[in-house]
C-alpha cells in the first residue's frame, strides 16, 4: 500500500465526493458538498442529499484498506445533525476494491472501544449500493 500525504487523501475524498453529487443528480437527486465539513466547531456532513421524499447526510471515506472506523464522536455528530436537519443519517465508503457501499450509521457495527467500523465483508453482505440505497 502506497503512503498517501494528508493532502493526497484529501483530494481523493473531495473527487469522490464529486462522483456521488453527479450521480445522485443522475438519479433525479439534489446532492451538495458541505464545503469545510470536519474543519468547524459544529457538526457538519459532508454531503447533503434529497428529492420531495427523502433527505440523507452523509461522512463520506474513500480507503485503500478492508475497514474503516469511525470514532464514536464523528457518528454521534452526523446523527445530530440529520436529527436537527430532519434527514436520515448514513455513511459511505470506497473501499480498495473501488467498490461504493452505503449504510444507515444505526447498522454500523460498534467496536469493544466504543468506535464504529465499516468492514468490507459485512458491507458486502449487509450494506447498500449505490442504486439501492435510492429506494
Amino acid at each position: 500500500m502506497a503512503f498517501k500525504s494528508p493532502r493526497q487523501r484529501k483530494a481523493a475524498g473531495t473527487k469522490a465526493e464529486n462522483e456521488l453529487i453527479h450521480k445522485f443528480w443522475e438519479e433525479g437527486w439534489c446532492c451538495i458538498r458541505v464545503a469545510g465539513s470536519g474543519s468547524t466547531k459544529y457538526p457538519a456532513p459532508d454531503l447533503l442529499a434529497g428529492n420531495s421524499h427523502r433527505k440523507i447526510v452523509f461522512e463520506i471515506k474513500v480507503i485503500s484498506a478492508k475497514k474503516k472506523y469511525f470514532t464514536n464522536q464523528e457518528i454521534l455528530d452526523l446523527e445530530y445533525f440529520a436529527r436537527t436537519f430532519g434527514a436520515e443519517a448514513w455513511v459511505g465508503v470506497q473501499f480498495e476494491t473501488k467498490e461504493w457501499f452505503f449504510c444507515p450509521t444505526s447498522e454500523l457495527e460498534k467496536t469493544k472501544s466504543e468506535n464504529y467500523v465499516a468492514d468490507l465483508i459485512k458491507m458486502k453482505q449487509t450494506g447498500f449500493k449505490f442504486e439501492e440505497m435510492l429506494q
